[in-house]
């Protein structure tokens, strides 16, 4: 049986793990590179997946440029569901929650639904991004994923 402290201490994990889902989404509508960047490891990998492209970026300055480019095309809105984490030791987990995308520049346009698949890593008392794998089941016909990735 697990102990008062151990289910306290996995409660918190789980809910910095949440809160990291939703960090990212805020920092991304709100177009804030830096404190974005800073959620993810310095040798996280963001996998990109969708009908016509998959695209692999790898360390911070790939994520950067990738995040650039997609701040540049669109003002992007990302609204989480279900969100899933499996605590896998005191420090790694990994999770799954669902997206649905919308652009902000044209009246909250939907761009597409899909979801993230993520590994996380405890670095001193934070949870980070070791990894994240962002797949779009379904894409509005007019957004082409090659243009945030090209």
């Amino acid at each position: 049986m697990k102990t008062l402290d151990l289910l306290v201490r996995e409660l918190a994990d789980r809910e910095a793990i949440r809160d990291l889902q939703v960090q990212y989404c805020d920092r991304l509508s709100r177009k804030e590179l830096e404190g974005l960047l800073s959620l993810f490891a310095d040798d996280a990998v963001f996998v990109m997946k969708g009908i016509e492209v998959n695209a692999v970026f790898r360390g911070l300055p790939a994520i950067r440029k990738m995040h650039e480019k997609a701040f540049a095309e669109t003002t992007p809105r990302h609204f989480l569901h279900n969100q899933i984490v499996n605590l896998l030791g005191s420090d790694r987990a990994n999770g799954r929650c669902c997206v649905e995308v919308r652009n902000l520049r044209v009246t909250l346009e939907w761009l597409g639904i899909g979801y993230f698949e993520d590994e996380y890593l405890k670095q001193g008392d934070q949870w980070k991004f070791a990894a994240r794998q962002h797949t779009f089941d379904g894409l509005d016909s007019k957004v082409y994923l090659r243009t945030f990735i090209a």
